[in-house]
């Protein structure tokens, strides 16, 4: 009987689980949480059966259960792999599944700069459509203050490739176990993350347009915008894997939450670059810059 129990295959057949349920749920219940929230912020109602969901809170518990699912899949996962039911072939399915979440990832930034370059190179039309003063099709539109791509943009540029060289540098170390060079690396690339993400809060914060007003104001914020979202969710990824390393986590055999995280800031990095040469040096070109 004991030899019915043996697995003969390098697949991975996971325990009934609640998770994909309950990530179905946090997302159904943030759907209407977004919506109701959008409403609560313009002082309008949301009417559904009869209750106004225009309130802040439905979002909030919807987000609230799809961080707890994250957390306890994901735990469920590592457990797994220590475990040993991460044989060669489950995780050479786990990194297509990273290589397909970052392909999908990649269609959402080809839907901004698609409208970013749209408005850009027939800047008569999108400017009409946005109800905005046209003088000869001229982009960004007449009077509009631009920032200086070599101020700030720079500076976040080259935050981020350095945070490219750490977290290579800690993958490196990894492979060779050098513990001490994997953690060193890692800090380095958390803190300049959030170096990055705080030079970008303070950017927005004093940039001479605003969001609403202008097409170029929307395309550039839901362009830049968006990334910097991805630059968040990547820091604390690596903030993860930093104390799972701290905690002993990671092996040069099996490192594939660590490698995923690397990939993941990897193409965080490559879309930043074209986001500065496309939209802050080219988009931004013959435009008068803002003053400080």
């Amino acid at each position: 009987m004991a030899e019915t129990h043996v697995k003969h295959h390098d697949y991975h057949i996971i325990d009934p689980s609640p998770w994909p349920f309950l990530a179905s749920l946090g997302a159904f219940i943030m759907l209407f949480g977004a919506v109701g929230l959008m409403r609560y912020t313009r002082g309008d109602q949301f009417l559904f059966l009869g209750m106004n969901l225009a309130t802040p809170w439905i979002f909030v518990v919807g987000l609230l259960i799809v961080l707890y699912t994250m957390y306890a899949w994901w735990s469920d996962t590592i457990k797994e792999g220590r475990a040993g039911a991460h044989t060669r072939v489950v995780s050479l399915h786990l990194r297509y599944g990273m290589i397909m979440f970052i392909a999908s990832e990649v269609m959402f930034f080809v839907a901004w700069f698609w409208a970013f370059f749209d408005a850009s190179l027939f800047p008569g039309d999108a400017i009409q459509a946005a109800r905005a003063q046209v003088t000869g099709g001229q982009w960004p539109p007449a009077g509009m203050e631009v920032l200086d791509p070599l101020h700030l943009p720079l500076f976040n540029t080259i935050t981020l490739l350095l945070s490219g060289t750490t977290v290579t540098w800690a993958h490196h170390a990894l492979l060779e176990n050098d513990r001490k060079g994997l953690i060193a690396g890692l800090s380095l690339t958390v803190v300049l993350g959030v170096l990055f993400s705080f030079v970008q809060f303070y950017e927005y914060a004093h940039a001479p347009f605003a969001f609403s007003g202008s097409i170029y104001g929307s395309t550039f914020f839901m362009a830049t915008g968006f990334h910097g979202f991805h630059v968040i969710v990547g820091t604390i990824f690596l903030a993860v894997c930093l104390i799972r390393a701290i905690n002993g986590g990671f092996t040069p055999q099996q490192h594939f939450g660590f490698e995923a995280a690397a990939w993941y800031w990897h193409f965080v990095d490559v879309v930043w670059i074209f986001l500065f040469f496309c939209i802050y040096v080219w988009g931004g070109w013959g435009a008068p810059l803002a003053a400080g």
